[in-house]
């Protein structure tokens, strides 16, 4: 009974997941959010209303391509300035761990504590499997206005800042 069970959670996993929501498109009004960051500072979609929002998803703090993918956006964190862009991460875990993660690898932008997964499923980046839930690697730029100019559904963390920067840079103009 046991392996039946393991293999449909490996067939689920391998289909992308279940229940997720279906993520927002391009021109798109970007979802609400309401969530605490590592300290407990409750952050909302509002807060950078007027300027670029980088809201990248990522399944788990200080994992390999969680890390490279974190250290990327702080890696640039001045060219992003630069172009008026506020990075933030979204995961599920605890704003703890987000606060160990952000203090190893020197990270200055928010990451938020989206610990039941219902902002996740708003954005269509949630993998929920009952008892395992995990962020899918997702990201949404942002405009000032609060719709969604581009979504990233496929991404390649030692890649993507590159990418979010080069369409951001188009966009802008």
């Amino acid at each position: 009974m046991k392996i039946r069970a393991w293999m449909a959670a490996l067939g689920l996993l391998l289909a992308g997941g279940a229940r997720a929501d279906v993520p927002p498109v391009a021109g798109s009004v970007a979802p609400e959010f309401v969530l605490p960051d590592a300290r407990g500072k409750v952050h909302r979609l509002a807060d950078w209303r007027g300027r670029w929002l980088i809201l990248y998803f990522y399944p788990k703090d200080d994992t390999p391509g969680c890390t490279a993918e974190a250290q990327g956006f702080r890696d640039r964190q001045r060219q992003l300035d630069d172009l008026k862009a506020q990075v933030v991460g979204v995961s599920l875990d605890d704003g703890a761990s987000h606060q160990a993660f952000a203090d190893k690898h020197q990270l200055s932008f928010p990451l938020l504590a989206d610990t039941d997964g219902a902002v996740a499923r708003r954005y269509g980046a949630l993998s929920d499997f009952g008892i395992f839930k995990f962020a899918k690697r997702y990201t949404f730029l942002i405009d000032p206005d609060g719709r969604v100019a581009k979504a990233y559904l496929k991404v390649d963390a030692s890649k993507h800042v590159d990418e979010v920067i080069a369409d951001l840079t188009v966009l802008r103009k």
